[in-house]
């Protein structure tokens, strides 16, 4: 896979869900509490705004109250410049969470792919970078979806690679984000995992974990809000910064990664 400048955080177009109701009733690790749909969609508006004014074309899909945790629309799907892929979410109460996303992803691109086989990949364990696309195993992601997916990617002209993901993080993309220009943010155990090879990684400081999932878009580096010393860190590396309130997404283990489907279209980002 050549190398291909902005292929990360170049973007064009997103794709979201509002927070249904039945958020209250979504996945999680730690019990802190239920979210509120009225103040989850509260942050999900900021959120899209956040994404219009970094230059992008925002598609805002209905709510699906039958899927809990269906404004999480990363996990059953990821998308490239040429086409869309349709992954199978490794929790049995998400599967048709892929079903419900392919109109989206068919109005926007003109190629769209199921992950062949059987195994399971959540796009939280997916990372994309300028020259390779990492893959982390985890309660999510198994073996064989990992394998098949990576298979794919070749086929499509992608390098990918499959990482054992550190015991203790839900998602590879939990405890790290790609900030653009050969720069990483990362926990201090994703950090030291190797998985970088020789980029700069700026580390998040202890106790500000969560904030490890943020998302470059373009000229912005989208922060969650709360965590000052994770801030400091990345606008001390030279990114700008805004930042936005993710608190009812945090009680389900969601993250600013997590509620978009970026993407560019025409042709490979600039």
């Amino acid at each position: 896979m050549a190398h291909q400048p902005g292929l990360s955080f170049r973007f064009t177009h997103a794709i979201t869900r509002t927070p249904a109701n039945s958020v209250a009733n979504g996945l999680r690790a730690v019990d802190a509490g239920d979210p509120s749909g009225e103040k989850f969609r509260e942050e999900h508006g900021h959120y899209v705004k956040a994404l219009q004014e970094a230059g992008l074309v925002v598609d805002v899909l209905p709510a699906l109250e039958t899927y809990p945790d269906s404004c999480f629309v990363e996990d059953p799907a990821f998308c490239l410049p040429e086409g869309a892929i349709q992954l199978r979410p490794g929790t049995k109460s998400r599967l048709g969470e892929g079903r419900e996303i392919r109109p989206a992803l068919e109005a926007r691109f003109g190629k769209v792919t199921e992950l062949p086989g059987t195994g399971h990949v959540d796009g939280g364990d997916v990372l994309m970078l300028d020259d390779i696309i990492l893959i982390g195993l985890s309660a999510r992601t198994d073996r064989e979806g990992a394998e098949s997916f990576k298979k794919l990617l070749g086929d499509w002209g992608y390098t990918a690679a499959v990482c054992e993901t550190p015991t203790g993080v839900l998602h590879f993309k939990t405890a790290c984000s790609t900030l653009g220009d050969g720069v990483i943010l990362a926990t201090g155990i994703m950090a030291e995992s190797g998985f970088f090879g020789d980029r700069k990684i700026v580390t998040v400081p202890k106790g500000e974990e969560y904030a490890a999932n943020v998302i470059r878009v373009n000229d912005v580096v989208l922060v969650p809000e709360g965590y000052p010393g994770t801030l400091a860190a990345i606008e001390a590396a030279g990114f700008k910064s805004v930042v936005l309130p993710t608190h009812e997404a945090r009680k389900v283990d969601g993250g600013l990664s997590c509620l978009s489907l970026r993407f560019s279209l025409g042709g490979s980002p600039a």
